[in-house]
């Protein structure tokens, strides 16, 4: 057995009620052990840490990574990819544009070590798998997008029993190798198709009659009735329309008490009053949160420069295209499943509109009682690169930068918000609750984002600075698995990373509805559909079995 021992760690654990005291870690190969024999300690490599912070790896799980979107927007946007990256001449594949690498590179770098793709067409699962395996360092999974396809709506206007649409979910799970189910403004794909411009939670799907509620419900008790250890992952109605916190507010109500993740609310946190038509509703949307603890939800928080949002809500890009910058777009439809886009977009500290989605987001995270149900992102790329994570830390770690901040946007949002009255700053344990022990929960994954004996051995060290986005913006050491791969700074090793999925119970006989739609319906043969067996993806693979409550 390979025992590292680091000594005079101040953790910060809060599965171990661990608020900066100091402790000796032992790691024995992958994973943290008690406190081994006095012949395996003699054999050990011993590291002081000589007071360092302490965490687990981060866990990421909302950022757009792999997939027919990301690759679209690197092909569009070559010149961003050169301009934001650093790159190191020593490390492989230096010279590729904005890379698969360079994604675990950075995570790493900032102490993350598993990271949830959250948008994956199933027709596009073999291409996402590709990428993710090409993800040096960190652990990822995806999420498969449902909602707007075809097969799944013909179902629900055939009257289809629970049983069937539960079965159709567990099929897509185990065809994709995902690891929970994603919804994106549920029906609003197949309504677009028809000349749909906005959709909202009531409205219906022309040509079948099904409303979005309907299939949002239907999704959400399958992902409870099948076992599936993340909650339906929601992409509300309305995104980023003035006057959809109403929205927001019905789609909690619409989960009738079930558990139920909504994404990048940020987006969904916009009242329409005042003499801009655009204010703040992020009191209101939090006074409902805290109504409803069976939800939770990310932020996905707005930073000011240049971006590109990428979404397959296909309605929401469609309509903002002439807000591309530079302007160039693109929108297109997939075989029967679904749609999207993408429009780069500069989010600018000298436009109000964009000032007050900033302070939107800024809102959501400090009115917040309960950070193991609320979660750190910025929808990356959508409000900002994951690579300024460490740029929001600060600014909920520290009163005053964020008023010097505050200062230089537009004078009536300080008016307009709380941000002023509200001087609370995040503490590390906060922070080691909302990246690390409550992503690790909420996906079903309990032996990550904490740091007692059975955990894997998957630790960020820091050297604690006043300046917090210096600090976490390179960790000082990174294990993986056990292993050193960040040591001073600096990639020591480009390991292989893990793929997490799930092997879902199911009857067999809905795979006979589904070889017939295929055959009637669709240019790919069936066969040819999902992620087909192979040694590399044997070996990326990491499945965790999900038995379900099915019985029929």
């Amino acid at each position: 057995m390979n025992i590292v021992c680091l000594k005079n760690a101040c953790v910060y654990d809060p599965l171990q009620h661990a608020d900066g005291q100091k402790k000796t870690l032992w790691i024995g190969d992958d994973r943290i052990i008690d406190e081994p024999s006095q012949s395996l300690q003699q054999q050990a490599t011993v590291i002081d840490l000589e007071g360092a912070v302490t965490m687990a790896g981060a866990l990421d799980i909302h950022s757009h990574i792999a997939g027919g979107n990301v690759n679209t927007a690197r092909l569009m946007l070559p010149d961003q990819h050169r301009n934001h990256l650093q790159r190191n001449r020593l490390k492989p594949f230096h010279n590729a544009k904005w890379s698969s690498f360079e994604t675990g590179y950075r995570y790493t770098e900032m102490g993350y070590s598993m990271v949830l793709e959250p948008a994956m067409l199933p027709i596009n699962a073999p291409q996402v798998h590709a990428e993710l395996a090409d993800i040096p360092i960190i652990d990822t999974a995806a999420l498969a997008v449902l909602g707007s396809d075809d097969f799944l709506v013909r179902l629900l206007r055939a009257d289809a029993s629970q049983n069937q649409i539960n079965d159709y979910v567990s099929w897509t799970m185990n065809v994709t190798k995902a690891l929970g189910l994603k919804v994106i403004n549920a029906g609003g794909s197949q309504a677009f198709k028809k000349g749909v411009e906005t959709f909202g939670l009531d409205d219906t799907v022309p040509d079948y009659g099904i409303s979005s509620r309907t299939l949002l419900q239907k999704l959400q008790t399958a992902v409870v009735q099948t076992g599936l250890p993340h909650p339906v992952h929601v992409h509300c109605n309305n995104l980023g329309t003035p006057g959809n916190i109403q929205t927001i507010v019905d789609t909690m109500e619409a989960a009738q008490g079930l558990p139920m993740h909504l994404a990048h609310v940020q987006f969904y946190g916009y009242g329409d009053e005042g003499k801009y038509g655009f204010s703040s509703s992020a009191a209101k949307l939090m006074t409902a949160f805290n109504r409803h603890p069976n939800i939770t939800m990310d932020v996905g928080q707005v930073l000011f420069g240049q971006t590109v949002t990428l979404s397959g809500d296909v309605m929401a890009q469609f309509d903002r295209r002439h807000d591309a910058s530079p302007q160039k777009w693109h929108i297109w439809h997939a075989e029967n499943e679904g749609s999207g886009g993408i429009v780069p977009y500069q989010y600018k500290s000298a436009s109000f509109i964009n000032g007050l989605q900033w302070a939107i987001g800024l809102e959501i995270f400090l009115l917040c009682d309960d950070p193991w149900r609320l979660f750190f992102t910025t929808d990356h790329p959508n409000g900002a690169p994951f690579t300024r994570y460490p740029d929001l830390l600060r600014l909920l770690m520290d009163y005053d930068y964020r008023m010097e901040c505050l200062c230089n946007l537009h004078p009536d949002i300080a008016e307009m918000t709380l941000l002023k009255e509200i001087k609370r700053e995040y503490s590390l344990n906060d922070i080691a609750i909302m990246t690390r022990a409550a992503p690790s929960k909420l996906l079903g994954q309990t032996d990550r984002g904490h740091l007692k004996p059975g955990a894997k051995a998957d630790i960020a060290i820091y050297r604690e600075q006043a300046d917090k986005a210096a600090m976490f913006r390179r960790a000082e050491k990174v294990f993986k698995n056990g292993q050193l791969v960040l040591d001073n700074g600096e990639i020591m090793v480009s390991a292989a990373g893990k793929t997490l999925a799930l092997n879902v119970g199911y009857d067999r006989n809905i795979e006979g509805h589904i070889q017939d739609y295929f055959d009637r319906f669709y240019s790919l043969r069936l066969s040819n559909y999902g992620l087909a067996k192979s040694e590399a993806t044997e070996a990326r693979l990491q499945l965790h079995n999900v038995h379900g409550a099915f019985s029929h």
